[in-house]
């Protein structure tokens, strides 16, 4: 179990919501796409409220919520994990159920089922320094942060020094599912993420749903993160014989 490499390049991440299609999904979802060639994995747990997901990924937490998933049956789940894949692996999600759940039980139980990390959109950089650093730091647990087009250089060079894993960029400030479109003004925000030479590897996120853009995307940056055209494929039958080609596809291999 291994954190991201910065002398990596093109590495594929790929998101999917816990308890989609089914209930019982999730472990199996992980251990196929590690099978299939996918680098990192972002195991999303579902809330009511996902403001900043498009209409796919916001119908699998919808569909996820109503199969029962929550993050105590996401853990117990999780348990067996690091028997069946070995890449690294992050929970992403929303503060609420985290807080609800507890923020240092929270932590523990990554710990404990091998969980890498944690994307929390919601939770406010100057709130994890002053409240939860010690906490996830004491667990091991790396906290992803977010930069969009509009975060200021100074702002970034501080998500650096937080940082212990990744650093996730949006393409935009647009919500999930949204396609990339790089063109001269996202041309000119990837290149001024490359150009500052942050410590930790970037990795670009919102709009990789094909080979094209994810190679776009990964000349700018150790990474890219598929996440709404993977939700998609887990609607169709038999998902899990076409996880294999779906990242072929991705990678041009």
């Amino acid at each position: 179990m291994t954190q991201i490499n910065k002398q990596a390049n093109g590495l594929l991440s790929i998101y999917f919501t816990a308890g989609y299609p089914s209930l019982e999904s999730t472990v199996d979802i992980a251990e196929a796409l590690e099978k299939a060639g996918a680098d990192f994995l972002e195991i999303g747990f579902p809330y009511s409220d996902p403001v900043a997901d498009g209409p796919t990924i916001q119908f699998s937490s919808e569909e996820a919520l109503k199969n029962g998933m929550t993050l105590q049956v996401l853990f117990e789940q999780l348990q067996d994990l690091r028997k069946r894949v070995s890449i690294p692996v992050y929970l992403m999600g929303y503060f609420n159920p985290v807080l609800q759940y507890g923020v240092e039980n929270f932590c523990k139980k990554c710990k404990e089922v091998g969980v890498n990390g944690t994307i929390i959109p919601d939770l406010p950089m100057y709130e994890y320094e002053e409240l939860y650093e010690n906490i996830f730091q004491e667990n091991g647990i790396s906290n992803i942060f977010l930069v969009t087009p509009q975060t200021s250089d100074e702002r970034i060079r501080k998500i650096d020094k937080l940082s212990s894993s990744f650093i996730y960029l949006l393409s935009s400030n647009a919500t999930t599912g949204t396609q990339l479109n790089i063109q001269d003004q996202s041309e000119r925000y990837f290149q001024r993420i490359k150009d500052m030479d942050l410590d930790n590897p970037v990795v670009i996120g919102f709009g990789i749903h094909n080979k094209d853009t994810f190679q776009k995307a990964t000349t700018y940056a150790q990474g890219a993160i598929v996440g709404t055209a993977f939700v998609k494929l887990l609607a169709e039958e038999n998902y899990l014989d076409k996880i294999p080609n779906f990242i072929k596809a991705l990678k041009g291999k």
